[in-house]
């Protein structure tokens, strides 16, 4: 099993994202990660979704049907060679008067920053790759951790070419 990820570039309008993720789902496909936003143009939106492949459904066949859709504009695969992968993680760590010095050592390591403080617990705030992140999580692991929030994985191409600036023109044409 493989994972890709897709940023797919769809019309700023309601119910895109149910089909487009019914869409997997009819396949079979097990989306890992799912992020959706604005773009720099109000009218379109984009999807990074993080899918897991095997061999007996090939991706080709989903990005087709994915095509076929009518507020679906661009689709592209981003490799790791190709782009650049994040996410954000939202920790909540307990942090007592005695352990509070060695999870600020932790934060500061992994370049985090810690967002809320109350007497027992420090919420810290980090972005990165997974392994990264699930970095982070195994050293604060020690100190008790609470709660876990991750964003989707986010993804942008490398270089100065935008594929929503092409993906605008259609719309605005259309």
């Amino acid at each position: 099993m493989s994972r890709h990820t897709l940023s797919v570039l769809v019309e700023n309008r309601p119910g895109v994202l149910t089909r487009v993720a019914g869409l997997f789902a009819r396949r079979a496909f097990n989306i890992h990660s799912l992020a959706v936003g604005p773009t720099e143009h109000e009218e379109i939106s984009r999807i990074t979704v993080v899918v897991d492949v095997v061999e007996d459904l090939p991706l080709e066949q989903v990005t087709k049907q994915l095509n076929k859709l009518v507020h679906v504009i661009k689709i592209v695969e981003l490799t790791p060679e190709e782009s650049v992968h994040r996410q954000l993680l939202l920790v909540k760590v307990r942090a007592d008067a005695q352990t509070r010095s060695g999870v600020l050592e932790v934060v500061n390591l992994f370049r985090a920053h810690v967002v809320d403080v109350v007497p027992d617990t420090v919420v810290v705030e980090a972005v990165g790759t997974d392994a990264k992140l699930d970095a982070l999580v195994a050293a604060l692991e020690p100190y008790g951790v609470r709660e876990i929030v991750k964003s989707g994985t986010l993804a942008v191409g490398r270089g100065s070419r935008s594929i929503t600036d092409r993906a605008l023109e259609r719309v605005r044409s259309a």
